[in-house]
């Protein structure tokens, strides 16, 4: 099959300009510093708030999917992280303990939005945490507000985004609907349909790992030098290649001695 010269030039014209190719991108959405306003948009399931499980801190990945918590499948990461848990409990061992929990399973939640004043860009995907899910979804059980969602009825909602200067400290979402409801689509947007029916499979847009991938990326992480930076001493004492959960915490521990 010849070059599809067309790809080609998508391609050239992006990396040119600093942008990405990949449509999972497209969808991503992260606020900017200050007030914006949305609209969670409705799906056919009825329920625009959808729940999945990552681990953070293995090394320099952004965030790892949990086969475990999202699929049922094993997870070496859980399994590690429960070891040095229960490890820590039963020796006193704060710091075991400490490690353990940068490496539990966190929650993310992930809605379709409208962004408004940028509707022209059609369909995002919102990540947040567990204080915003709670938030809106105090909205939409409150009968004052009800299914901000609906395209007729609904509620445009004011987003406030705040950063502190402070070291270590996390970004603040705050989150209050408009007083009025309005149409979901108006002159911005052509086809309300259309745009609805746009809205991805959220779980389409994750780099989805199996066991085998998750095992292979803690042996990496445990067994890494470059990895040494992002660790605490007890964790970069580990410095064997290992290939199991059970031959990884043994070999840990040993260290650790």
């Amino acid at each position: 099959m010849a070059i599809n010269l067309e790809a080609m030039r998508a391609k050239l014209n992006a990396s040119k300009n600093g942008t990405s190719t990949n449509k999972k991108n497209d969808f991503k959405w992260r606020p900017s510093e200050g007030d914006q306003t949305i609209r969670v948009l409705p799906t056919d399931d009825g329920d625009p708030f959808k729940q999945f499980h990552f681990h953070y801190n293995v090394g320099r990945n952004p965030g790892i999917y949990c086969p475990k918590k999202n699929d049922g499948d094993d997870c070496a990461i859980c399994e590690f992280a429960s070891k040095l848990w229960r490890d820590g409990v039963q020796n006193d061992d704060g710091q075991l303990k400490q490690e353990a929990k940068k490496l539990f399973v966190r929650k993310r939640f992930y809605s379709p939005i409208l962004v408004r004043g940028k509707e022209t860009e059609g369909v995002k995907i919102w990540s947040y945490g567990k204080t915003a899910y709670e938030t809106l979804l105090g909205y939409v059980l409150d009968p004052d507000y009800g299914d901000v969602t609906d395209p007729e009825t609904g509620t445009d909602i004011v987003l406030n985004y705040h950063v502190p200067g402070t070291p270590g400290s996390f970004p603040k979402t705050t989150l209050k609907p408009r007083r009025r409801p309005s149409v979901l689509c108006d002159d911005s947007v052509a086809d309300c349909a259309e745009l609805i029916s746009s809205i991805p499979e959220i779980e389409t847009l994750f780099d989805k790992k199996n066991a085998d991938d998750v095992q292979a990326l803690l042996d990496g992480y445990l067994s890494s030098d470059s990895s040494s930076e992002s660790r605490s001493s007890e964790t970069s004492k580990y410095t064997q290649k290992t290939t199991g959960i059970d031959e990884a915490f043994k070999n840990f521990m040993k260290n650790d001695d």
